[in-house]
């Protein structure tokens, strides 16, 4: 079991910039689960058509968003928690993308706003994988 003192340790040894990225990414996945509850009806309207039981894509995606924050904040599970949401973010690309594609469908939501979304979702992917310790590894020997 892990003490405070060792835990304290352990949060100073992380250097500013993982810390930055992890505190991104948690502030990120927390609004964005939420609102998968609290706005579940519009989140609908993003599935893909094709897609089948979209309001339970919906859920799915925002219990794992919340799952991989609660991983995050647990040192052990940190890296696991890394690649759920690495592969979670990369599973949902394709709504940003039909977004984009329709942006007729969402006139409130501005054109130039669903094109970034698209490269800002590399910067998301970043930020997980720097904040959750899966790049750069601490453990290898230079």
């Amino acid at each position: 079991m892990q003490t405070e003192a060792s835990r304290r340790a352990a949060r100073s040894a992380m250097p500013w910039w993982r810390r930055v990225c992890l505190g991104f990414v948690l502030l990120w996945f927390t609004l964005g689960g939420i609102a998968h509850f609290l706005y579940a009806d519009v989140m609908v309207t993003i599935i893909p058509p094709g897609l089948p039981w979209p309001r339970l894509a919906v859920w799915v995606s925002g219990v794992f968003e919340l799952l991989g924050v609660v991983g995050l904040l647990l040192p052990r599970w940190r890296r696991l928690a890394g690649w759920g949401l690495v592969l979670l973010t990369l599973c949902v690309t394709p709504a940003n993308v039909y977004m984009w594609l329709h942006s007729d469908a969402f006139p409130a939501v501005p054109g130039w706003l669903l094109l970034w979304r698209l490269p800002f979702q590399l910067w998301i992917l970043f930020a997980i994988v720097v904040g959750s310790g899966l790049w750069p590894r601490r453990d290898r020997q230079a």
